[in-house]
C-alpha cells in the first residue's frame, strides 16, 4: 500500500458538477462579474503561498458560517450595537482565523464589480479554491448567495460541534443541517490539513483510552495538563499540508489528534466509512466534493433577502 506521503501525488482529482439548485447557479456572476472566480482564486493561491496554514483555516470559515443559520457570511460579522457576533462564540474565539485574507480578496473583489459579490460566495468559493490548492479535488460551487444582516453567538455556541463530541452528537449535529453520516465522515476529512490547539486536544491526549500511547506522549510534552492552551498540533501529523487520505489511516492506528476524530473509528456504524476512505481515496474525494456541494447549500439567504455587504466584518 502507498504511504500517505506519496498518496496525494497518485490521486485522481474528482470534479462534481450537479444539477443548479433552484435559486443558487455556477453562472450567477457570468454576466455581472465574469472574472469574480478568477479574483477569488489568485487571492487564496497567493495567501497560501504566503502561509500553507490559510488554506485550512478558509476552509473552515466556509463550514462554521454554514452551520450557523446557513451559509450567509455571519461568521465574519463584527459585534455591534445590535448583536454580538459569532467570532466569540466557544468554537470561533481565538480559533478561527483568515479574516484579513477574506478581507483582501472582497476588497480586489469590489475593486472589480462593486456591490455585486456576496461575502458567503467568496468563502464558498475560497473554501473550494483552497482544497484545490493543497492536492483535494474540485466541485462546482453554486453561487448566489447574499449576506447576512445579523449573526449570533448563542446560535454559534450550539451548531457547531466541539472537539470533545462522541458520534451520536456529531451525527445529531449534522444531521441537524441535513447532512447525512456519510456526509460527515466524508468533511471531517478536512482535518487532514490544518492545526488544532492544545486545549481542543488535551482532554484527548490525557483521558482518552483508544489513542496511540507514543502519538499521546509526543502530544503531551508540548500540551501539559494545564497552560499552553494556543500551542498547536497538526490534525495530520502525516501530511500536514496535502489534502489526502491519511487522517482517515490515522484513525485507523488510534492516532486522531481530536476526540471526536477517533470518534469516527471506535467500534460504531462510522467504522465501515473510515475503512473505505482509507483504501479508496478517489471515493474520499468524491463524496468529500457532494458533500461540500451539499453543505454549502444549507439555507442560503437569496432573492431580495440579506444584502451584498461592501465590507464583510460589518452590515451596510
Amino acid at each position: 500500500m502507498a504511504s500517505c506521503n506519496f498518496l496525494w501525488f497518485i490521486l485522481m482529482v474528482a470534479s462534481v458538477s450537479t444539477v443548479a439548485h433552484a435559486k443558487l447557479s455556477p453562472n450567477y456572476y457570468s454576466s455581472t462579474c465574469p472574472k469574480a472566480l478568477s479574483i477569488v482564486n489568485a487571492a487564496v493561491i497567493e495567501a497560501i503561498k504566503n502561509e500553507t496554514r490559510i488554506g485550512a483555516s478558509l476552509l473552515r470559515l466556509h463550514f462554521h458560517d454554514c452551520f450557523v443559520n446557513g451559509c450567509d457570511g455571519s461568521i465574519l460579522l463584527d459585534d455591534n450595537a445590535t448583536f454580538v457576533g459569532e467570532k466569540t462564540a466557544a468554537p470561533n474565539n481565538n480559533s478561527v482565523r483568515g479574516f484579513n485574507v477574506v478581507d483582501d480578496i472582497k476588497s480586489k473583489v469590489e475593486k472589480a464589480c462593486p456591490g455585486v459579490v456576496s461575502c458567503a460566495d467568496i468563502l464558498a468559493i475560497a473554501a473550494r479554491d483552497s482544497t484545490v490548492f493543497l492536492g483535494g479535488p474540485s466541485w462546482t460551487v453554486r453561487l448566489g448567495r447574499r449576506d447576512s444582516p445579523t449573526a449570533s453567538r448563542s446560535a454559534a455556541n450550539t451548531s457547531i460541534p466541539p472537539p470533545t463530541s462522541n458520534l451520536s452528537a456529531l451525527v445529531s449535529s449534522f444531521s441537524a443541517q441535513g447532512l447525512s453520516l456519510k456526509d460527515m465522515v466524508a468533511l471531517s476529512g478536512s482535518h487532514t490539513i490544518g492545526l488544532a490547539r492544545c486545549t481542543s486536544f488535551r482532554g484527548r491526549i490525557y483521558n482518552d483510552s483508544n489513542i496511540d500511547a507514543t502519538f499521546a506522549k509526543s502530544l503531551q510534552s508540548r500540551c501539559p495538563t494545564s497552560g499552553n492552551n494556543d500551542k498547536l498540533a497538526r490534525l495530520d501529523a502525516a501530511t500536514p499540508t496535502h489534502f489526502d487520505n491519511c487522517y482517515y489511516r490515522n484513525l485507523l492506528s488510534g492516532k486522531g489528534l481530536l476526540h471526536s476524530d477517533q470518534e469516527l473509528f471506535n467500534g460504531s456504524s462510522s467504522d465501515f466509512l473510515v475503512k473505505r476512505y482509507t483504501s479508496n481515496p478517489s471515493t474520499f474525494f468524491q463524496d468529500f466534493a457532494k458533500a461540500m456541494v451539499k453543505m454549502g447549500n444549507i439555507t442560503p439567504l437569496t432573492g431580495s433577502k440579506g444584502e451584498i455587504r461592501v465590507n464583510c466584518r460589518k452590515v451596510n
